[in-house]
């Protein structure tokens, strides 16, 4: 696994880039700058990049907006010490794929690498509880247009599944197609909804409280 490591405090740096690199996972660059994460994520295209939330000049949620703004779609961890509901919630919207906290077991941290490489996402379990009520609470919409307007009946029944938490083979198992047609209904969906990441998908889908498609 290749990971890039960008976060502005050195000491965790550091320590964390050993800890890393002595559980077999190479960290192919750890640096202190968003914009100089930014230009080596293009540069050496890591598995994974594992992100600071709180940096000056250049913040977490701004290198992730460019990140995926860019086209840029390895998975990217937030690694930060904010139990924010406010944080977690922006950095799934901006397309992280974890949200995890610093003061996390290494191995723990390692196993979750892991897990989001294969496909999962993953957020930290003291966070799960928080994740649950927003999902339960939702926003209030007021005025605005539904997003969801656009979307097909298919298509807003593989968004319910998305946001469920279930992977495209998954999905195409239970509704009896193609992991292929999975794909370019995500794809189409993610277009229609103005989002970059499925992981943002899925949360603006609790958030406005998407109904579960009738079968």
């Amino acid at each position: 696994m290749r990971v890039l490591l960008i976060d502005d405090h050195a000491l965790f740096r550091v320590g964390l880039q050993g800890l890393l690199e002595q559980r077999g996972i190479e960290v192919v660059a750890a640096v202190g700058d968003g914009t100089e994460g930014l230009k080596l994520a293009r540069e050496l295209v890591p598995e994974v990049i594992l992100l600071d939330l709180r940096m000056p000049e250049v913040n977490g949620l701004e290198v992730l907006h460019r990140l995926r703004a860019g086209g840029m779609e390895m998975p990217v961890v937030v690694l930060t010490t904010s139990n924010e509901e406010a944080d977690l919630v922006a950095s799934l919207r901006n397309g992280a794929q974890g949200y995890l906290l610093k003061d996390m077991d290494p191995d723990e941290l390692v196993g979750a690498l892991r897990d989001i490489v294969a496909g999962k996402n993953v957020v930290a379990h003291h966070l799960t509880d928080m994740l649950a009520r927003v999902v339960q609470g939702g926003t209030t919409a007021g005025s605005a247009p539904n997003p969801f307007l656009e979307l097909t009946p298919r298509e807003r029944e593989i968004l319910q599944l998305l946001a469920e938490g279930q992977s495209n083979k998954m999905i195409a198992r239970n509704l009896e197609i193609s992991d292929g047609t999975v794909k370019l209904h995500v794809k189409s969906i993610l277009r229609k909804l103005g989002v970059h990441s499925r992981v943002e998908a899925a949360v603006m889908a609790v958030e406005h409280g998407i109904p579960r498609g009738t079968g």
